[in-house]
């Protein structure tokens, strides 16, 4: 099956048999994703997939050729939210800055909210086949080049201070990204904190100083003895 057959979206004429397919493979994606976040690729197996849906393996073949087809839909699935997030915060009323808040804002929550997800798509991806592979690295590249030209827009505008906008489009990404290898939700750490936590990161560097309103913490200096 091609790429383009892969990303064909289910024609709404399909009616109920389209809709009831395209759960089936969520559900199907759902299961994998655990096991893939718990086991890694290698560990997880079409069998264990089946035995926690409590199908047959014929049934998953029914869906999806093999295990890397699979791979393939859930690091779809990741990069899509967040060009998602990236669209919704096209706002072109309001300035630079308000958008890049807007977007940080909203692919961190992403972010949280579909952790597994995220970390399957970036720690699993060097195991999809070469043809998928390249379609994920366009697709995120896709993502930061629109960051970066937000960025440029506004460095443009006086309200940046960047040198190399791609890079630092790049180096955002993976600071929001990698929250995802790290983030507890029954951590010490809540959600709205973490995502400040980032914001105030991205204003730091996007800005060229730290941002106002936000002192910087300082860290107590032990008593000597």
């Amino acid at each position: 099956m091609s790429v383009s057959q892969l990303m064909k979206a289910p024609a709404g004429a399909g009616g109920l048999k389209e809709e009831i397919s395209g759960f089936k493979r969520r559900r199907i994606c759902e299961e994998a994703s655990h096991l893939f976040y718990a086991k890694g690729y290698e560990g997880a197996t079409l069998d264990a997939i089946a035995q926690r849906l409590d199908v047959t393996k014929p049934f998953i073949y029914s869906h999806f050729k093999n295990k890397s087809e699979i791979l393939f839909e859930i690091c779809k699935t990741g990069i899509a939210l967040s060009l998602e997030a990236m669209e919704l915060a096209n706002l072109p009323e309001k300035s630079a800055l308000e958008r890049l808040k807007l977007l940080i804002d909203r692919t961190m929550r992403i972010i949280l909210n579909n952790q597994e997800y995220i970390v399957v798509y970036q720690r699993e991806e060097k195991n999809l086949e070469p043809e998928l592979a390249r379609f994920i690295r366009k697709q995120r590249s896709l993502f930061d080049h629109r960051l970066a030209a937000l960025l440029e827009e506004g460095h443009c505008s006086g309200e940046f201070n960047i040198k190399d906008p791609l890079l630092t489009a790049t180096t955002i990404g993976g600071m929001m990204s990698w929250v995802a290898f790290w983030y507890s939700p029954s951590g010490k750490r809540a959600e709205a904190e973490i995502i400040a936590h980032e914001m105030a990161m991205i204003e730091a560097i996007v800005l060229g100083h730290e941002p106002t309103g936000n002192p910087p913490q300082r860290v107590a200096k032990r008593p000597s003895k």
